[in-house]
């Protein structure tokens, strides 16, 4: 991949998972890097790792994007402080593995909040200025369920399919003037996503799970392109296209076999 070297990326949902990856990718292309999630602990340890293996500069900024002033005040403390940001990923992100109405609906918004408007906000403030510059990279992290409508997952698998078609079409608007846009849609993936929704995976489900590392790389690859949509993993991918042979009434039922029974 290309080296990235005096380049500055912002990388959201940093503490864990497919977004520490993209910080040690983004890292090791030789990026200056802005990481920003609600654990500053995790946030700090990760950033000590990359200045000592790869010499780059690091900027914590522990922050919930879940919070609707959140976008601003991390636009603020970048792009408004001097710090021009040049690669953005929005990957910070959360589901939970219930029937809709089974859910509360205060944890419902949040997910909203941060699935969709947080991240739809973090484009048009950050797109905003690349833009200006005439140049920038956004990939922005959808999901398979983005192709499904989820029982159990129905807010979330919902909100990745806005993520993905936001993506394409910003991709289309902004692509000629210099702007890359991309959504990555993963699926099974080994990280915390599952523990934290609540979601029973059988063990034999794992063995097909992509490591974060591979999957972050995939969606770099992706980004640093000009592709403005890809699904990590060819059985994925081999899944996704035979969607389109399934009448769309039997989808729902698809996915709920897929993913199991909500609690």
């Amino acid at each position: 991949m290309a080296q990235l070297s005096g380049k500055t990326a912002l990388v959201t949902g940093a503490s864990s998972g497919i977004g520490m990856a993209f910080a040690r990718h983004l890292a090791r292309m030789g990026a200056d890097l802005v990481i920003t999630a609600r654990r500053q602990a995790e946030l700090d340890k990760l950033a000590g790792e990359l200045r000592e293996q790869h010499k780059v500069k690091v900027t914590v900024l522990a922050l919930d994007l879940s919070s609707p002033s959140a976008p601003a005040e991390l636009h603020a403390r970048t792009e408004g402080a001097g710090m021009a940001i040049d690669l953005l990923i929005n990957n910070a992100g959360f589901g939970t593995h219930r029937q809709f109405l089974d859910s509360a609906w205060d944890l419902l918004a949040q997910q909203v909040q941060l699935n969709i408007v947080s991240l739809t906000e973090l484009c048009h403030r950050f797109g905003t200025a690349m833009l200006a510059r005439g140049r920038g990279h956004i990939l922005n992290i959808s999901s398979v369920g983005a192709y499904l409508p989820v029982p159990g997952y129905s807010t979330y698998a919902a909100g990745k399919a806005y993520v993905r078609n936001f993506s394409e079409a910003l991709a289309a608007e902004l692509g000629p003037r210099g702007v890359r846009v991309c959504s990555l849609c993963p699926g099974g993936t080994a990280t915390e996503f599952q523990k934290v929704a609540g979601q029973d995976i059988p063990g034999y489900q794992r063995l097909f799970f992509m490591s974060a590392e591979r999957c972050a790389e995939i969606g770099l690859r992706a980004l640093l392109g000009w592709r403005r949509n890809v699904v990590s993993g060819w059985y994925n991918k081999i899944g996704m296209w035979l969607l389109r042979f399934v009448p769309r009434r039997l989808l729902p039922a698809v996915a709920g076999i897929a993913m199991g029974k909500p609690h």
